[in-house]
């Protein structure tokens, strides 16, 4: 059945979702706060970079069942996309939920559904959003009704993920969660899984912190591979190979609006039950500290002084534009305090983010003595070092995610530190 759609939040989650639920028989109205991204989105531009985006919006816009606005309009549903990050003492800034859900409330009317996207805070429905939809005077539960269904998908592959995966639906009564699961099943192919809204915000958190944990204990795997002699990346590999042990990957830090953020939510609410939690996000948190000790080591290692290091990977994660969180930022955070002379480049960033940016990888590579590698990029697996080697002044490489062929580049010369692999090969380098 077609419903009017509105949007609050056009960002990587909320832009997706408008597109597609325009493109399953509703008409959306999608709100931003952002006069370019309105604009850019009008005009069927991509504030965003997400695979399969592009064309889809301009079916979307095309058709006139989607288009974007800075102000909130009526519609059966409102669906509340916005931020939820931390503060620098890492509790939660709600402040962009309060301020959506305000913004709805002169549009709302008897029958409405307000949706909350949002990764949040278990509580935040009941003890942040209701009593601010009480303002519009409709009865929560039979006039007016609420759900959490939180989002879970990942960057670069979010449209295959919106259909395929499973959903949580979370409602403040039954009908409300009845309403919403109809309403998803315009294109969601899973299973749609029914509770109420705090236990779905629990669940939402519970995936991410499981996986930081899990990232965590990886990184501390690392640690230790490196002070005994051996390779954490092969020592995990064949770990993994037990039927019920699943460990996750090391690296230089963990991005991105979801695992880098949401444990904080769970160790605001129970600081003293939640060890294992705040010992992981602290672990995690370490990593680019350790990163950029190890960029210092490997140079003092082979004697280069005024050093000139090219920095590959912005992104929090491989093939996207997402520097949410991305631990490259703070690795950068800590060579600036060091002044340390880098030139970072990203392939699928297009406009300069950071000091010392390029555009152009060569530039990034000229009379370079390191190149630290920090996203695993596909465009970073297939360099072939025999482009590489004649541009930089010292072959020196240092993986961070493992994303080399090490015998391919040991071969043409390089020496290659991976993180969390002590086993190096050294070549000569320039004095």
């Amino acid at each position: 059945m077609k419903k009017s759609l509105c949007v609050i939040g056009l960002g990587y989650i909320g832009l997706p979702t408008s597109v597609m639920f325009a493109l399953n028989g509703h008409e959306v109205h999608g709100v931003d706060v952002n006069p370019r991204v309105v604009e850019m989105i009008n005009n069927r531009q991509l504030h965003i970079e997400e695979c399969g985006l592009s064309g889809r919006l301009t079916e979307a816009v095309d058709s006139k069942a989607f288009k974007a606005s800075l102000e909130p309009t009526e519609a059966d549903v409102f669906i509340i996309a916005v931020p939820s990050p931390i503060k620098a003492d890492k509790t939660a800034d709600l402040d962009y939920i309060r301020n959506a859900t305000e913004s709805i409330i002169p549009f709302l009317k008897p029958g409405n559904l307000v949706i909350l996207e949002s990764t949040v805070p278990p509580r935040t429905v009941e003890d942040v959003m209701l009593p601010i939809l009480h303002k519009s005077g409709l009865r929560l539960g039979e006039d007016l009704f609420v759900s959490h269904s939180p989002e879970r998908v990942i960057p670069g592959k979010v449209f295959q993920e919106l259909v395929v995966n499973d959903r949580i639906v979370g409602g403040i009564d039954q009908k409300s969660s009845q309403m919403t699961k109809e309403l998803y099943q315009s294109f969601v192919r899973g299973n749609i899984h029914l509770t109420d809204a705090t236990t779905a915000e629990m669940a939402k958190v519970i995936e991410n912190t499981y996986r930081d944990v899990n990232i965590a204990f990886a990184n501390e795997l690392a640690l230790i591979s490196e002070k005994i002699g051996v390779s954490s990346w092969e020592a995990i590999r064949l770990a993994n190979y037990h039927p019920r042990v699943n460990i996750h990957t090391p690296g230089p830090g963990v991005g991105g609006h979801c695992i880098a953020v949401d444990p904080w939510f769970l160790a605001e609410i129970e600081p003293e039950l939640s060890n294992i939690i705040q010992l992981s996000r602290n672990t995690n948190d370490h990593m680019p500290v350790f990163t950029a000790n190890k960029i210092e080591e490997l140079l003092q290692e082979n004697f280069i002084g005024n050093p000139k290091i090219a920095l590959f990977g912005i992104s929090f994660k491989a093939n996207i534009d997402d520097q949410r969180e991305s631990p490259s930022l703070k690795v950068i955070e800590k060579m600036v305090e060091r002044g340390m002379d880098f030139t970072a480049y990203d392939p699928h960033i297009k406009h300069n983010v950071v000091m010392n940016q390029t555009q152009d990888m060569e530039e990034a590579l000229n009379q370079a003595d390191l190149v630290v590698f920090l996203t695993d990029h596909d465009e970073f697996k297939t360099l072939d070092p025999e482009l590489v080697k004649d541009t930089m002044r010292n072959k020196l490489v240092f993986d961070t995610k493992n994303v080399l062929d090490l015998g391919k580049w040991k071969n043409t010369g390089f020496l290659v530190k991976r993180l969390g692999d002590s086993k190096n090969d050294r070549v000569q380098v320039k004095l």
